[in-house]
């Protein structure tokens, strides 16, 4: 409840923000123009809060009605944020003038003499000062300062608004395009010269959901069935919902290609359905994906051996279902290379500390939407691509963050395309 009303309070300041900015400014008080744009704010509300409040309430069917028009409108709002506090210094900088003319003009009327020259015998002013009381040039000073004033702030909205319209434009063409294919080589000082080149296809951060159909799916296991991988790995956030919604969204992952199959780790995700993991973890079971609960299996290849292991994502833990390196790496042959799959990165410490050689994460989308990219760090370790920390024992632990091949949300990808990636392991 406490985190809605976050959510709530939130969407009223930045809706009354750009109210204050869009509208208020660049409008005449009592205008029609006012009122329209103040409605139309107010009309583009609703679905925005509708999507994510009528989906939890209703459905997935009922969310994808309302989820495009409102998780793009969350989008635009965001980057008419972004470019509007960006232009807050140039506008304030050209309306100077402005107000310097503004307070010269108050200055003069208080000087001006209380009383003027009447006509003989009438006790009529020569000159009508107006219903403002106002000498006629101070009126039109008045009125070019505000033609000025309002000028500037409809230049600002201008590009404000130019800016957020082309840079969603931007962000949903890549969102929706092909995910970009992610060459990495990595290489594992334990690892056996017989298995050099061995290759790891990893994807996470999928996302089947309302805004996405069979489509996505098939795309993405054909973009990685054409990698000719040795091992497929799904790093979490599979879904938004449950089989019975989304289930036949999945089903091309039965297609998959690779020479030691495919495996899944849980995400935050998974466990935001009513129904919990456990019903997705049996439908890839169905599909031939295999999911590492806090368990590991051996890949062996040209003779030698690799431990691949997974672990639950952290928000397990609320229902007993965390992660535990303990049982997934306990017992194993410690002279042989390990590979991690763990959905969030900032599981890497611990993994570090259990002698990981490399651990495999998604979670963080690359930002998504700069300067979301910004912001991650607070949260988690790496916000993309290869890193590495000191692992117990000597060494490094290197981790590889993907980008993921779908979105959250808005289907708006600014600075963070989709990605699929190759690892290629070197001795």
């Amino acid at each position: 409840m406490g985190f809605l009303v976050t959510i709530l309070a939130t969407v009223v300041v930045v809706h009354f923000y750009l109210w204050w900015r869009l509208v208020r400014s660049t409008t005449r008080p009592g205008s029609r123009a006012r009122r329209v744009l103040t409605w139309t704010l107010v009309g583009l509300a609703v679905p925005l809060v509708a999507t994510r409040a009528g989906g939890r309430i209703a459905g997935v069917g009922f969310e994808r009605v309302v989820a495009w028009p409102g998780y793009l409108w969350l989008a635009l709002m965001f980057y008419l944020v972004v470019f509007s506090v960006l232009v807050e210094v140039p506008r304030a900088v050209a309306l100077l003038p402005a107000k310097r003319a503004g307070r010269r003009e108050a200055a003069a009327s208080v000087m001006a003499p209380s009383a003027m020259p009447v006509a003989a015998g009438s006790g009529a002013p020569l000159a009508e000062a107006g219903a403002s009381g106002s000498p006629p040039h101070e009126q039109q000073a008045g009125g070019a300062g505000i033609d000025r004033r309002l000028f500037i702030s409809r230049t600002a909205a201008a590009v404000a608004g130019a800016g957020a319209l082309a840079t969603v434009g931007y962000g949903v063409t890549r969102a929706l395009g092909d995910p970009v294919i992610e060459r990495v080589p990595v290489r594992l000082p334990r690892l056996d010269p017989r298995m050099d080149g061995l290759r790891l296809a990893v994807v996470s951060d999928i996302h089947l959901g309302p805004l996405t159909g069979k489509g996505h799916t098939e795309r993405i296991v054909r973009m990685i069935n054409g990698l000719r991988a040795d091992v497929v790995t799904i790093v979490g956030d599979l879904v938004d919902g449950s089989v019975a919604e989304l289930g036949p969204l999945a089903a091309p992952l039965r297609s998959l290609e690779s020479r030691y199959g495919a495996y899944f780790v849980t995400g935050n995700h998974e466990y935001y359905t009513a129904e919990g993991p456990r019903e997705w973890i049996d439908e890839l079971d169905s599909l031939g994906v295999r999911s590492l609960r806090n368990e590991r299996v051996e890949i062996r290849h040209a003779g030698a051996v690799l431990d691949l292991a997974g672990v639950n994502d952290l928000n397990g833990q609320a229902s007993g279902d965390g992660p535990d390196l303990g049982s997934a790496l306990g017992g194993r042959d410690a002279g042989r290379p390990v590979v991690l799959l763990a959905h969030q990165p900032v599981q890497v410490r611990e993994a570090a500390a259990h002698g990981v050689d490399l651990q495999l994460s998604g979670h963080t989308h690359g930002g998504q939407m700069a300067p979301f990219n910004l912001i991650v760090p607070l949260q988690q370790p790496v916000v993309a691509g290869l890193a590495s920390f000191p692992r117990a024992g000597g060494g490094d632990t290197q981790i590889y963050v993907t980008r993921g091949a779908g979105y959250w949300g808005p289907p708006v990808r600014v600075g963070a395309p989709p990605e699929i990636t190759l690892i290629e392991l070197h001795a």
